[in-house]
C-alpha cells in the first residue's frame, strides 16, 4: 500500500523538518481534492483532480492509491467517467493514510 523507500527516500532528500511539512501539506490539499470529488464529481474536473492526486500520491509512497487514481485518470480520458469508483478510491486513500501514520513513528525515529 505504502512504498516506504520512497517515504524515506524523500525524506533523507528534503530533511526531517521539510519532510514533516510536505506531509502536512499532502494530507490537507488531498483531504481537500477528495471532499470537492464527493461533492460534485463532475467528468469535466474528474481527470485534472485524479492527476493531482496521482502525482501528489506518487511523491509520498502512496503506491495503491496512486494507481488506482492513474486507472481513473485513464478512464476519464476516454470517456467512461461513470465507470470511476469513487468511493474504492476514497477508501483505498484513507486506508493507506492509516497505514502510513501508523508507520511514519517508527520511520521518523531512526
Amino acid at each position: 500500500m505504502i512504498d516506504w523507500n520512497r517515504v524515506t527516500q524523500l525524506r533523507d532528500e528534503i530533511g526531517p523538518e521539510d519532510f514533516d511539512e510536505v506531509v502536512e501539506i499532502f494530507l490537507e490539499e488531498v483531504e481537500e481534492e477528495i471532499a470537492e470529488l464527493r461533492a460534485n464529481p463532475a467528468p469535466e474536473t474528474l481527470e485534472a483532480k485524479l492527476h493531482f492526486l496521482k502525482g501528489s500520491a506518487l511523491n509520498l509512497g502512496f503506491d495503491d492509491f496512486s494507481k488506482l487514481c492513474k486507472d481513473g485518470e485513464v478512464t476519464v480520458a476516454r470517456g467512461n467517467a461513470s465507470d470511476i469508483d469513487l468511493a474504492h478510491i476514497v477508501e483505498t486513500y484513507a486506508s493507506s493514510k492509516t497505514e502510513f501514520l501508523g508507520e511514519l513513528p517508527r520511520l521518523t525515529s531512526n
